[in-house]
């Protein structure tokens, strides 16, 4: 495995020689085998800050539209992401590498399409059940990684997955299959139905982002993957908002300010942690960390909504986590993937 200088479009984010792997053997193993599932899950984490803060947002007075939510945040992600390639004397800020505009462009577009779907969401479902639909793309990222980049897709990816998506169902447990509950929030059937839409529409942005990330490897910089979402969104969105004569909410309550700086900061240390994830693993794999997400979501639902896991809440989050631990014991050591092109 080569060493890179940092200087270059060409290295992961995340340097092969960093200080704190541990000393013990197996464990550095573990931890090399596994680093970019760990990324990807510590995103999830930050994610998760991010779609609390954004319901919190449609539930303050004067209300946010998604497009609006959408504008800020990638703002203030674009900013952070063009000035840390500035200052880190990284080539081709703006536009990225020549090789793999393209895909930058279709990155962009695909996330935009992915964050706005998430969004809306959000507006009429809880936290727990619009993460539980985005658990739809790792199954469909395994599939176009198998399609699209010829990558390996394994049994127990597949198992896993299954497994996590009964989690899922359990925490969600969508009427149609557990019935009436009195502890689902109740919302207008007609809302949920779209949201429910819009969640899956915004599961196959996010499997275009995240299939587009793992062909562009480490060709590119992982924040001139972030830059292109951003700088697109951007544009996509204040074409929205033009086009749709949507008025641009001025914050007049400091909470309102508060959400917003941690919707926009949170999201780039997400976006900065899962495309260093994307970079080391398999597309198909390294996704199946988001089911983590759900996990945080549902503390979260618990601390500032004051929602209680049921029973049935509980064995699903069990289900996620034990899956989550055997895709990552059970990793064939022959498809560690560290590109250096």
């Amino acid at each position: 495995m080569s060493t890179v200088t940092q200087s270059t479009e060409h290295v992961p984010l995340l340097d092969d020689d960093i200080n704190f792997k541990p000393s013990t053997s197996w464990l550095r193993d573990f931890y090399d085998k596994n680093v970019g599932l760990f990324l990807v899950a510590a995103a999830q984490f930050f994610f998760s800050i991010v779609d609390l803060s954004v319901q919190k947002l449609h539930g303050i007075d004067p209300p946010v539209t998604t497009l609006q939510l959408i504008l800020v945040r990638m703002t203030i992600t674009y900013i952070l992401s063009i000035l840390y390639m500035i200052s880190m004397d990284i080539p081709h800020p703006f536009a990225g590498p020549p090789g793999v505009r393209g895909l930058l462009v279709f990155r962009g577009c695909s996330g935009f399409v992915g964050v706005s779907g998430l969004y809306y969401s959000l507006k009429y479902l809880t936290l727990s059940e619009a993460t539980v639909i985005s658990f739809l793309t790792p199954f469909m990222v395994a599939i176009a990684g198998a399609v699209f980049l010829k990558e390996r897709l394994y049994g127990t990816q597949l198992a896993a997955g299954a497994v996590s998506l009964c989690g899922v169902i359990l925490i969600a447990r969508p009427e149609f299959l557990f019935g009436g509950l009195d502890d689902l929030p109740p919302v207008d059937a007609n809302d949920r139905l779209v949201a429910v839409a819009a969640g899956i529409i915004s599961c196959v942005g996010a499997t275009g982002a995240y299939t587009t990330i793992r062909a562009i490897g480490s060709r590119a910089h992982a924040l001139h993957s972030l830059t292109s979402f951003a700088g697109q969104s951007v544009l996509a969105s204040a074409i929205g908002m033009i086009l749709g004569g949507s008025a641009f909410v001025i914050p007049t309550d400091p909470v309102w300010l508060a959400l917003f700086g941690v919707i926009g900061v949170f999201a780039f240390t997400a976006q900065f942690l899962l495309t260093m994830g994307l970079q080391r693993e398999t597309a198909g794999r390294g996704t199946t960390a988001i089911y983590t997400q759900v996990v945080f979501a549902t503390i979260l639902e618990n601390v500032f909504f004051e929602y209680t896991p049921s029973p049935w809440s509980v064995a699903g989050i069990v289900m996620i986590v034990t899956a989550a631990l055997y895709v990552a014991v059970s990793k064939p050591k022959e498809s560690i993937i560290v590109d250096d092109v």
